[in-house]
């Protein structure tokens, strides 16, 4: 029998309640064709049917019809691959041998060690394939399902012997799993089985290896009385991730924090001297910047250093918001604490404390680690199973009165903290007062401003994201043009002055006269505004702030924008009255560096602003296609790799940004709308690039999209019968893409997804 907590069990049928509820849970109907599909064409006696280069072909070719591209790719009507967990991430090496799509190379070794072979030597590492994955499945042929915990670690054992090349390979298993669905989990990644048998407050078997936890995960849908497909579908659903762990100390300098840190709902490290790291946070070697400002300011031995330097790091940006942390001294554990917001600076008490994290904290009850680790380090991820195992326990079973004084402390110190990109304008905007968010044409740069600007007041005002708000609720954000809200737009241009934003005399017909009189601009406006509401906060964005004229638009503004000048009183030039930037005020900018590059700014203004740069992100289109042939995001790197390779120095502000191709935030898959985009936005701006240079637009576009000689677009590409030849052109250049797609992916940066069944985030 499978002991399981009664609040687990029944949280578990509820989320399978809601699943079926929602169409969300496969029927096993479809699930058994989808078995037997992948059964008939690459089950053991298939394969054993096969040798030489058509065994090589079927199991690791380059096509559709590929062992491979089933197992990390397909996912289609015929075979719904993403109902069987994924194994995406990383590079074709994982498979063990793989053919290039550029030189048609067979290839074999890491990444790191890649060996150009033979077909014939390729087609022997096939055939060792295939014979230790039929070797595999005699073994599970003959194991039963309801086999113990020792059985299952027999057979990791066995497995590991008549498997050498493959028993530890995630798609070895998700090959087996998918031969026997009743015997074995669909999570191809150890770290997801362990994970999810941790949350189930289940400690995993002491010995590694992928095939060790399927005997309890077929005996908890056995005990549910559910298909072990839809346990583990049920089991994402409700418990998300894989997250870390982390242990933080409570001591700075002989001093406890605890109490500070209970009380500011907060967790913290010292290392004061290093200063703040919010400027470093994007640094390729972060570590590397800390352990040299350490090195400047304390003593100790490089190994010691950096130490130290990797566990400031890791509180910095490895440590996630929605990761778990336990805060302690020794081995004696204080409270349990959930992220919640971003790295900051803070130097108030106690400030040799001041690199900080927002927690909730869950829980203040004092136990002991079961097996302490990371006592003595600030900083540290805990990796043993049973003091995992005690935090969800302890979270799961916190007693509700306790859980209230834990919420009546925290709740008056709860702010809100974005993530991702609106995290970054957030903390910008925390220490400077305004930022700019400049990129290539596309990037979102107004989008972003105009959510993390909506989100933030909308906090402040009602508690809640913009997206949750009543419609009521949300017309108060932007305001109307007679009683504005909390977020102010203006847009700048060549003609906008110091007039337009701040006070100027303006033109106006007074008892049929042309008179001039002073008015006041937007930035004043919404400064009377703030100071007339110092609780709220107000939002000014300025779009294409670079293509005004800077020093004539802010005036005396750029130094009263600081934010240690706030509130300091000037007199204005034209109206003589006094005049001051309130605390309350933030201002986002927007620049497109395909128009002035940022090196170009006014040195003034580039030092009261800090900077957000925003570039093409391939990974919000997902694996979306184009017609089933053109892979929007690698399709759409390619295409900016070239105009970086074609267009000189500046052609890195010049590249096509992702937005060109979202619409209500998802990726254009339709090709009439794709070819529409292509031909009315993309090609214009690309000529415009390149001034009539037509052999630099060929090397864009292709050969097949520009005609040389007549120096022209071929727009005949863009009529209703010439789809197929379109689609052609545009995969002409880079012709790879198709077979490549997910490896794409993962140059950009792209998050693995093991374990999980394939549910992309478009945002």
């Amino acid at each position: 029998m499978f002991d399981l907590d009664k609040n687990l069990e029944q949280a578990l049928r509820d989320t399978n309640e809601a699943l079926i509820r929602k169409g969300e849970q496969p029927p096993l109907e479809r699930l058994q064709v989808f078995y037997d599909t992948f059964r008939d064409r690459f089950g053991p006696g298939k394969l054993k049917s096969l040798d030489g280069e058509a065994l090589l072909e079927t199991m690791h070719g380059n096509g559709k019809n590929s062992l491979a591209y089933w197992l990390e790719f397909k996912n289609d009507e015929e075979f719904g691959g993403r109902l069987f967990g994924s194994i995406s991430g990383g590079s074709a090496h994982k498979f063990g041998v793989f053919r290039r799509t550029d030189t048609l190379q067979w290839v074999k070794g890491s990444s790191q060690n890649a060996t150009t072979i033979s077909v014939g030597e390729a087609a022997s590492i096939a055939r060792r394939h295939r014979d230790q994955l039929v070797a595999g499945w005699d073994l599970l042929d003959q194991f039963s399902s309801h086999s113990s915990d020792a059985a299952y670690q027999q057979l990791q054992t066995q497995l590991t012997q008549v498997m050498p090349d493959l028993f530890a390979s995630a798609w070895a298993h998700k090959y087996l799993s998918l031969l026997f669905p009743d015997k074995l989990d669909n999570y191809h990644s150890q770290h997801y089985q362990r994970f999810h048998l941790i949350k189930l407050l289940q400690l995993p078997p002491a010995l590694p290896g992928l095939y060790v936890c399927a005997g309890r995960f077929v005996q908890l849908a056995s005990y549910f009385g559910w298909n072990l497909n839809h346990l583990t579908r049920v089991l994402n659903q409700q418990n998300g991730r894989p997250v870390k762990y982390w242990r933080m100390g409570t001591w700075v300098k002989d001093q406890s924090i605890w109490e500070e840190m209970r009380k500011g709902s907060y967790v913290a490290i010292g290392w004061k001297e290093v200063g703040d790291l919010t400027p470093f946070l994007e640094a390729t070697d972060l570590k590397e910047v800390v352990r040299q400002k350490l090195e400047s300011k304390y003593q100790g031995a490089p190994g010691s250093l950096s130490k130290m330097a990797g566990e400031i790091r890791n509180f910095a940006t490895e440590i996630k918001p929605g990761e778990l942390v336990v805060a302690g001294a020794d081995e004696n554990i204080l409270g349990i604490g959930r992220i919640i917001g971003p790295y900051r600076f803070e130097t108030t008490f106690p400030d040799e404390a001041p690199h900080r994290r927002e927690v909730e904290w869950l829980s203040i009850e004092k136990w002991k680690q079961p097996s302490p680790e990371g006592k003595m380090t600030k900083v540290f991820p805990l990796s043993k199973p049973e003091n995992v195992l005690e935090i969800e326990r302890r979270c799961l079973t916190v007693q509700p009165n306790h859980l209230a004084e834990v919420k009546t402390q925290t709740v008056t110190h709860h702010s809100l903290h974005l993530e991702g990109i609106p995290a970054r304008i957030q903390s910008i905007l925390e220490r400077k007062g305004q930022a700019i968010l400049f990129g290539p044409p596309g990037t979102g740069k107004t989008y972003w401003a105009r959510k993390t600007a909506n989100d933030l007041a909308a906090w402040g005002t009602f508690g809640r994201v913009f997206a949750d708000l009543t419609l009521e609720e949300k017309a108060q954000i932007p305001g109307t043009p007679h009683e504005p809200g909390l977020v102010w737009h203006c847009t700048f241009h060549p003609a906008y002055g110091y007039e337009d934003f701040l006070e100027g005399y303006r033109p106006q017909e007074k008892s049929g006269q042309l008179v001039f009189q002073l008015r006041d601009g937007i930035f004043k406006r919404i400064c009377t505004a703030a100071r007339r509401a110092p609780g709220q906060k107000f939002y000014l964005i300025i779009d294409e702030i670079n293509r005004g004229d800077i020093p004539r638009i802010f005036g005396e503004l750029l130094t009263l924008l600081e934010l240690d000048k706030r509130g300091t009183e000037i007199q204005l030039a034209l109206s003589g009255e006094s005049f001051s930037v309130p605390p309350n005020i933030f201002v986002i900018g927007t620049m497109n560096t395909a128009d002035r590059s940022i090196a170009l700014l006014d040195t003034a203004l580039r030092r009261r602003f800090g900077f957000e740069e925003l570039m093409p992100d391939m990974t919000v289109f997902g694996d979306a296609v184009v017609e089933q042939s053109i892979p929007l995001g690698p399709w759409l790197n390619a295409l900016n790799h070239r105009i970086c390779a074609g267009l000189g120095r500046d052609a890195r502000n010049l590249q096509i940004g992702h937005a060109y191709f979202l619409e209500s935030g998802k990726p254009v898959t339709d090709f009439g709308r794709f070819s529409r985009i292509l031909e009315n936005d993309i090609i214009p701006l690309l000529e415009e690039y390149c001034y009539q240079d037509y052999t630099g637009l060929a090397r864009i576009l292709g050969d097949g999209l520009v005609d040389k000689t007549r120096q022209r677009i071929r727009k005949e590409l863009f009529g209703l019968n010439q789809r197929e030849e379109l689609i052609q052109e545009l995969l002409a250049p880079t012709p790879e893409i198709t077979t490549t797609f997910k490896a794409t992916l993962n140059s950009l940066g792209e998050e693995s997804e093991e374990g999980l069944e394939g549910k992309e985030d478009p945002s």
